[in-house]
């Protein structure tokens, strides 16, 4: 990469994302799954990350050379990586951020439940190595289905007695990404001044975009309009993976998001104040006890769980719709934690 290139690159992260520039407290971040379609491109972005000084790249297999080609960009964070089960304590030792994409993607006709009996199992294992390697780390689950992968993670913590429920996050920011995008062009609005709050889970209906509380607000859309953003929100990852006809899923815009989360996670370890995102967590918002909304972050990891503040006819009606499915989720990724 030029160092013109770099040096824009790394001027629009921090225009897009208020990247802060100043000295900042030394950040290890792991990724579990570097070396896979959503791992490569969030290596990179966190390797472009200021607040990031060290990067622990790690995968069954493949790490290595992922890990000597982000090593070789001119910017602060040192990288290493690291491969196979008997190198993964290793990678986790001292982490302050754990992200984990690692996995199998979607397919065509595949849904997210079809996914759960592989990854729920991978999820399990690299779960009890965080316990025992990192207890204290925060733990940014990227793995699908998410609303079964974050009670799994919950359910390992407990057992082994470092369960915080401040620290373990569901990465839902591709939700909101793709409802920014989507409402942006819709509305004929300035993307990057867009903000959506995405409540609920990471799956199909269980995804709900707030429109309602959209700003900039809009005049324009008609509730045909809201309907039809709010589809296309809930199926943004069929959307892809029908575009790439079988060969992948949403990866570059999932690191984007998981990028964009673990950076306002680092921000709150920092103390920088009023970071503000979606995720899914631990909640008292509905009587789920997982549920995906806006959360504060700070040095403790949640803050504050916020509400869902003031919801329309058509979005009170989508919260009712989604918790059976959402409830039903949760309640497999418990019941696999117990039983496997």
């Amino acid at each position: 990469m030029r160092p013109s290139l770099l040096k824009s690159t790394a001027e629009l992260l921090r225009r897009s994302r208020g990247y802060a520039s100043s000295a900042n407290p030394e950040r290890k971040v792991a990724i579990l799954g570097a070396a896979g379609g959503i791992g490569q491109p969030l290596s990179l972005l966190m390797k472009l990350n200021p607040l990031v000084s060290s990067l622990s790249l790690y995968d069954i297999a493949g790490t290595p050379g992922v890990a000597a080609d982000v090593s070789h960009i001119n910017s602060p964070a040192l990288v290493k990586g690291f491969m196979g089960d008997d190198q993964l304590g290793e990678a986790l030792e001292g982490s302050d951020v754990v992200i984990i994409p690692a996995g199998v993607p979607r397919k065509p006709g595949m849904t997210r439940d079809d996914l759960f009996n592989i990854n729920a199992g991978i999820v399990k294992g690299l779960c009890t190595a965080i316990a025992k390697h990192c207890p204290n780390a925060l733990v940014n689950m990227i793995s699908n289905p998410v609303n079964s992968t974050v009670p799994i993670a919950a359910e390992v913590f407990k057992k082994a007695g470092t369960y915080d429920e401040k620290k373990l996050f569901g990465v839902t920011t591709l939700d909101v990404v793709r409802a920014k995008t989507f409402y942006a062009a819709k509305a004929g609005v300035p993307v990057t001044e867009v903000n959506v709050p995405v409540v609920g889970g990471h799956a199909g209906i269980t995804i709900l975009p707030l429109f309602s509380q959209a700003t900039p607000a809009s005049n324009s859309l008609s509730q045909e309009d809201i309907e039809a953003l709010t589809k296309r929100t809930q199926d943004g990852g069929t959307e892809v993976v029908e575009a790439k006809a079988g060969k992948g899923s949403a990866t570059l815009s999932m690191a984007y998001a998981g990028a964009v989360f673990a950076d306002a996670c680092l921000k709150g370890l920092n103390g920088v104040p009023d970071i503000v995102e979606c995720s899914f967590v631990q909640s008292t918002v509905t009587e789920l006890p997982f549920f995906a909304s806006k959360v504060r972050l700070g040095k403790n990891g949640v803050e504050e769980v916020l509400g869902l503040g003031e919801l329309n006819d058509f979005e009170k009606k989508g919260l009712e719709n989604l918790k059976g499915e959402l409830k039903s989720s949760i309640e497999k990724g418990i019941k696999f934690a117990h039983g496997n």
